[in-house]
């Protein structure tokens, strides 16, 4: 879940003070798997900062928006926002380039980095899986064999690349882990 917040001129401090606080607390209710915190870089002008969120599951993601915690927070950074948060859901590899306050990056650049995890994930699958699918049924096989590319690029490659490249991805913005 990407979430984007306006913050009012002047309050980018307090606000900052209040969503880092909220973000080390919340980590460790129920289901939550991860928060990223993108902050608009001081020379930019901007004042949206972005909040990624990842759940273990649909339920989970709801409970912890209805949340007490959820709640307090959203009470406590109301006389430092500009408007309501704006919510989008994140699915599949779109979620591994995800930057909210300035869109994604150009699709070129998004072709490059899933082709930088395509080419290992399917080298490495070959010479392992590929031999033992090799008598399979050619439709069964594939099904098969690209059932794990797509896991693999899902939780393993696209997760490093985007990192690694996260610059090159995303020049105009800064990253904070939690």
């Amino acid at each position: 879940m990407a979430i984007i917040r306006r913050v009012k001129s002047g309050r980018e401090r307090d606000f900052e003070r209040e969503l880092l606080a909220f973000a080390q607390r919340s980590l460790v209710e129920s289901g939550t798997r991860g928060v990223l915190l993108i902050y608009p870089p001081s020379s930019s002008g901007s004042n949206e900062y972005g909040i990624l969120r990842t759940f273990d599951g649909e339920s989970d993601r709801r409970a912890f928006y209805q949340s007490p915690l959820y709640c307090e927070w959203l009470t406590a950074i109301e006389p430092l926002v500009d408007g309501q948060p704006k919510y989008r859901e994140l699915h599949g590899l779109e979620a591994w380039f995800r930057n909210p306050p300035s869109g994604d990056p150009p699709m070129w650049k998004m072709a490059i980095a899933t082709y930088l995890g395509v080419v290992p994930v399917v080298m490495f699958l070959a010479l392992t899986l590929g031999r033992l699918l090799q008598n399979w049924n050619f439709v069964l096989n594939n099904i098969v064999f690209n059932a794990f590319v797509v896991a693999l690029l899902t939780w393993v490659a696209m997760p490093l690349i985007t990192r690694a490249l996260h610059d090159w991805l995303n020049p105009k913005y800064e990253r904070t882990n939690i």
